[in-house]
């Protein structure tokens, strides 16, 4: 590891002023027994002192820093779902061969445990995501992320999402996919191999969205439960949402 040249001198120069305050209080005192003693007993101490600073106070500290930005960044990923997420996530699911495989699972995550909410995401991680371009539509997808846009740039430039590799992940998919769409002039008459390429782009952003989901829903269940029941209410995987609540 590189020193700093300021780093050495400094070093230094503190070492020699240890040195030459230690030769007045001998040139004082002239009691050097006594000088050791409390030259030994400093150093001594110095060995507490890195245990209780760099290894208790520092950990509490980082601890508490790390609460707080991850507090913010949850706030990011909320704005995020709200604004854009359960949307896209719904719009994605139009292109999946397989959604009913599991909306009905998906549907019941009302009642669900966190143990629950971690096989959820297992299931997620195995899941086959049959993408069909022309089964869902593709103009209503590049008018919705278009229109989103300024949105996400706002957020990425968040810099708490440096501590959120994920979900930065998935906000460049986002933005990947927005290009694709941007740069085809018409959605409607693509070749097999546009189709099948947008179909890639789909799936890899849909992949991330459908886990990020779990993990914000799981968030809000643990630490937001008035936020939670919403967001159940609103269940982009449930086709008869609604955030109205219904008697009986």
């Amino acid at each position: 590891m590189k020193l700093d040249k300021w780093k050495i001198v400094w070093g230094a120069l503190l070492i020699s002023l240890s040195i030459v305050f230690y030769f007045i209080h001998f040139l004082i005192f002239r009691d050097p027994h006594h000088l050791f003693i409390f030259l030994v007993g400093d150093v001594a101490f110095v060995f507490t002192e890195v245990l209780l600073v760099t290894m208790i106070i520092h950990e509490l500290l980082t601890y508490r820093e790390n609460k707080e930005k991850m507090y913010k960044l949850n706030m990011v990923i909320g704005a995020f779902f709200s604004d854009v997420g359960t949307d896209l996530l719904r719009i994605f699911s139009d292109f999946d061969h397989n959604i009913e495989g599991v909306r009905d699972e998906f549907m019941t995550c009302q009642a669900w445990s966190d143990s629950k909410y971690t096989q959820a995401s297992e299931t997620c991680k195995e899941y086959h995501y049959d993408i069909d371009c022309r089964r869902g539509d593709l103009k209503k997808l590049k008018d919705f992320l278009v229109k989103k846009r300024a949105f996400m740039l706002s957020l990425i430039q968040n810099p708490s999402l440096l501590e959120h590799d994920t979900f930065s992940d998935l906000l460049w998919m986002i933005f990947h996919l927005i290009e694709e769409l941007v740069h085809r002039e018409d959605l409607d008459d693509l070749s097999d191999a546009d189709y099948e390429h947008i179909a890639i782009d789909i799936k890899r952003a849909y992949s991330l969205l459908s886990a990020e989901w779990l993990v914000y829903m799981k968030h809000l269940k643990n630490d937001y439960p008035y936020l939670y029941s919403l967001a159940v209410r609103i269940n982009p995987f449930n086709p008869d949402a609604s955030a109205e609540i219904k008697e009986g």
